[in-house]
């Protein structure tokens, strides 16, 4: 017969490995939170688009991995402000007509724009046409980008005259003027431009040490460095709030699906979006 002894211990085995199962979770709960922060904070960063700031190139509802590690790291590459410090580490110089994503001064919000002048850089806007350094930058008037009516984009006009629209096959789309700039140096990208608006006019604008100017694609409709921070737009950026690069749009959503629908998920998604890089 067994003891008692023997039976006490039969009977405590159990707890034993319950408490030890609730400990092995919670320790494998802890490092994929840990693997989870690093990862965000110095490799790759999800990021979504809720503007039209960047038409034609990113759209209302696109979703994008941002890459960390080009420009180094500041306070702001890492979230809920868990690590505060001055500067940046292992600091990478951007490029000019990078796609960025930044911290706007003075908030916790983040922005994306096209970095246009590097430090040194004089800028200016003249009759809509872009100077960099006193010279034009090249603008040529291409096809309208024509885009698709959805639930969260519709023909927005940030002037007084109203976006053309136009319909085929049953569907109806923005017409926007279209244009394609060439940066110094060869890099091209497309900028919508539908007439006279308050930035395409400016004064030389030179851009201190360590800082950067910013513009959106959507030039009409964009707040970026061509306005002061005291009415909303980015004025220089300093060089601590770069946060990361824009890498590739892993999801696209039209705004239609309803989450109780799950079968409009589907439906509602751009698929010809995703996979797009920058």
């Amino acid at each position: 017969m067994a003891s008692d002894h023997s039976i006490d211990a039969a009977r405590a085995a159990p707890s034993a490995r319950h408490k030890g199962g609730i400990a092995e979770t919670a320790r494998f709960m802890l490092l994929l939170f840990l693997f989870a922060l690093l990862l965000r904070s110095l490799i790759v960063a999800p990021f979504n688009i809720p503007s039209g700031s960047m038409l034609p190139r990113m759209m209302i509802g696109d979703y994008l991995f941002v890459a960390k590690w080009p420009y180094g790291y500041s306070r702001y590459s890492f979230p809920l402000g868990v690590i505060s410090f001055d500067g940046r580490l292992l600091a990478g110089s951007p490029d000019r007509g990078d796609v960025v994503v930044f911290r706007y001064p003075g908030s916790d919000k983040d922005y994306v724009k096209r970095l246009i002048g590097l430090p040194g850089d004089v800028v200016q806007m003249r009759r809509g046409t872009l100077l960099l350094n006193g010279k034009p930058v090249p603008k040529t008037r291409i096809a309208d980008y024509l885009m698709p009516v959805t639930p969260n984009s519709p023909c927005r006009s940030a002037l007084p005259t109203p976006v053309k629209e136009v319909s085929d096959g049953g569907r109806r789309f923005c017409a926007y003027p279209r244009y394609r700039e060439t940066l110094p140096g060869g890099r091209r990208y497309e900028v919508l431009d539908q007439g006279d608006a308050p930035g395409d006019d400016t004064v030389p604008l030179v851009v201190p040490e360590g800082h950067y100017f910013m513009m959106g694609d959507n030039r009409d409709d964009s707040e970026d460095s061509r306005f002061p921070r005291e009415i909303g737009g980015v004025g220089f950026l300093p060089a601590d709030h770069l946060i990361g690069r824009a890498l590739i749009t892993f999801f696209s959503t039209d705004g239609s699906a309803s989450w109780v629908k799950p079968w409009t998920w589907i439906s509602a998604t751009r698929w010809d979006r995703i996979g797009g890089t920058y």
